[in-house]
């Protein structure tokens, strides 16, 4: 079953409860939160007291993704916030397994993304350690973006690794994800898709989370 991320990037925030609770009653699988910092990003987003409050509207799992230049210094207010995933940017630290090692150590799943011109090679080494990868298929920092064709190579390279090798992570994909290139994400070898406009603007959000598992 492929797990869907409605990115909260793209909800109405003058009714984010709202907006949560709905998606949570249609079935989606984890709420996506994005933060950023205006400084790894050119976008500034939500902090830790925005993922505190959406741990009380939802029971489903908070994957939030930090796309800040100090993982280290920060995570662990969105872990004492509520995250039951830290997802933090390959590109920003230089011990990433020290890193994934603490978060896991907390009580909650590590994740690690990659931006769309970092290489697989660059987290191969990681992967026996992390619950999740997360490839960038757009340029982080702002929603409604184009898809990239290019990264399907990526995701396909990271399926053959983790299959060869039974490893036990998600690979989950981000940026540009609607009801067509949803299928090429999974084709490539995606289990997990983040998408924030194609369902926050639907007319029917069921009928488009549906559609993405299809």
């Amino acid at each position: 079953m492929i797990k869907i991320a409605p990115s909260i990037l793209s909800a109405d925030f003058s009714k984010l409860g709202e907006e949560v609770r709905a998606i949570d009653a249609v079935g989606a699988d984890y709420i996506h939160a994005d933060v950023m910092d205006g400084h790894f990003v050119p976008n500034i987003t939500i902090g830790a007291p925005v993922v505190k409050s959406l741990k009380k509207v939802t029971k489903l799992p908070l994957d939030v993704h930090l796309m800040i230049t100090d993982p280290q210094k920060y995570w662990k207010d969105f872990q004492k916030a509520g995250a039951d995933i830290i997802v933090f940017h390959a590109e920003t630290v230089k011990n990433a397994k020290e890193l994934i090692k603490e978060i896991k150590a907390s009580g909650i799943k590590a994740g690690i993304s990659i931006k769309p011109k970092t290489p697989v090679s660059e987290i191969e080494a990681l992967l026996p350690v992390l619950d999740l990868v997360l490839v960038m298929t757009v340029e982080p920092g702002f929603g409604g973006q184009d898809f990239m064709k290019d990264m399907l190579p990526k995701i396909s390279d990271l399926r053959k690794i983790i299959d060869d090798n039974k490893y036990n992570c998600i690979i989950e994909v981000d940026g540009g994800i609607n009801g067509d290139t949803a299928k090429l994400c999974v084709k490539a070898g995606a289990n997990a898709l983040v998408s924030g406009n194609y369902i926050f603007s639907a007319a029917d959000i069921k009928k488009a989370i549906n559609s993405l598992r299809q």
